[in-house]
């Protein structure tokens, strides 16, 4: 059975109100929701406190809810949980919350350990920071988190074909700067 199908298989178990089906979803997720709610906030007791509140909420209220991936499910409810926290808080304007909140990653997030030598991995670095938010945030998705882009759409509210879209944009983006850095090393 392939981790999205057993995924589901619990997700309607709990919904049944089966406690052991809820924390195994829990123990199954909780790395994935810390690495990406990560990537939002680098203050860990509001992300704990998010992941916490997410999980308390979805027990109490005993979600309904039909998803295709329970995974993609819970991040996107992490993501705007953590976006509303930062709001209340002050550490994010509503501007940003709407529009393009900061989305980084870390070097490791990238896997660069098929890169050659650190001169390259550095190249890939400076072009990837020169990418917008949200083309960070689908490459992190697609690769790190290995979503399909039905995922990506729901975590990201956009749909289907504008993730594919932003997916090649970013790839062709992130390209285009590294070949641009290579021929400025030439020269």
């Amino acid at each position: 059975m392939k981790p999205n199908e057993e995924d589901i298989l619990l997700w309607k178990q709990y919904q049944l109100g089966d406690e052991q089906a809820f924390a195994q979803l829990f123990r199954r997720l909780y790395p994935s929701l810390v690495q990406f709610g990560a990537k939002i906030t680098l203050r860990t007791d509001l992300l704990e406190d998010c992941i916490q509140e997410l999980f308390t909420e979805l027990w109490q209220n005993k979600s309904r809810t039909e998803v295709q991936s329970v995974k993609a499910y819970l991040l996107k409810s992490l993501k705007y949980k953590l976006l509303r926290a930062l709001t209340r808080k002050s550490m994010l304007n509503v501007d940003d919350v709407t529009n393009d909140y900061v989305f980084e990653l870390s070097h490791e997030s990238l896997l660069i350990t098929q890169e050659e030598n650190k001169a390259q991995s550095d190249k890939l670095m400076k072009a990837f920071a020169q990418l917008s938010h949200r083309q960070k945030e689908i490459i992190y998705l697609r690769f790190y988190q290995e979503l399909n882009y039905e995922e990506i759409s729901e975590i990201m509210s956009i749909n289907y074909q504008v993730s594919r879209n932003l997916l090649y944009q970013a790839i062709k983006a992130l390209k285009r700067l590294i070949s641009e850095s290579m021929m400025c090393w030439f020269m």
